[in-house]
């Protein structure tokens, strides 16, 4: 069982240091810490434990976007993903629960690397989704969402499908992401998956995350998305090389 105490200070200061860069980055972009914060974070926590872990730092996280571009948020494509993609999430993370720690580290490391490649792909395909569209996509997502971490380029696909750009696309990922991530945190707890320690972890490195909304806000316009892209891809590749070396025997 992991503790605060019993993790050095010098482990805690990286990853709290990486959790307030990864913010920045997903403030910018919409997504990027649930690929980057896994990395760090399993050495801390164990990889079984970093699902629930980042739901409770996805949560600080998001909700220092939220408040950061409130005014921003899109509330009918909030409703139209949340349909059926909240039920959909919480399944999600009940299966999670059913898998073991191998299998977790090889899932997580084979998402991550896929990632990289999905971006791009995403990217270049143009859809247009109608609200019942926006609807089944939103379940697809939310089931993803509910075992895995770093689905943040999924959902932006999703908004930006549904013409969401700039702020309004960060804004109305980051309520979406939020309330994802409150249901896996009751779920986690009710099946005492997170436990205090683990929540305590997750409730530090999430505080980190908090501020850099506001950072990325006052910087949204003057650094390239693709030089961070680059850096966020290169970190995602050696993490996830590191995370299935660790989950094979």
């Amino acid at each position: 069982m992991i503790s605060l105490v019993d993790a050095s200070l010098l482990q805690l200061a990286l990853v709290c240091l990486v959790a307030f860069a990864a913010s920045v980055l997903s403030g910018l972009s919409g997504f990027g810490a649930g690929l980057i914060l896994p990395v760090f974070l399993a050495p801390l926590v164990g990889i079984a434990n970093v699902i629930p872990v980042m739901a409770v730092v996805v949560v600080l996280n998001n909700g220092g976007r939220v408040v950061a571009f409130w005014r921003n948020v899109e509330w009918l494509r909030v409703r139209h993903v949340l349909t059926f993609g909240l039920p959909a999430c919480i399944a999600g993370a009940w299966a999670y629960t059913l898998l073991s720690s191998r299998w977790i580290g090889l899932l997580l490391g084979a998402f991550l690397l896929a990632s990289i490649p999905l971006r791009r792909i995403l990217n270049r395909v143009k859809f247009e989704f109608s609200p019942a569209g926006e609807r089944g996509a939103g379940a697809i997502f939310g089931f993803i969402n509910g075992g895995m971490t770093g689905t943040g380029v999924i959902l932006i696909s999703i908004l930006m499908s549904a013409g969401l750009e700039g702020a309004s696309l960060v804004a109305t990922d980051a309520v979406v992401s939020a309330v994802m991530g409150i249901a896996k945190i009751a779920l986690f707890g009710g099946v005492s998956i997170l436990n205090p320690d683990l929540a305590a972890v997750g409730l530090l490195v999430g505080l980190c995350t908090f501020p850099g909304a506001f950072v990325a806000r006052r910087i949204m316009s003057s650094i390239p998305a693709r030089i961070h892209a680059w850096i966020m891809e290169l970190v995602v590749i050696v993490g996830a090389v590191v995370l299935l070396r660790g989950a094979t025997p």
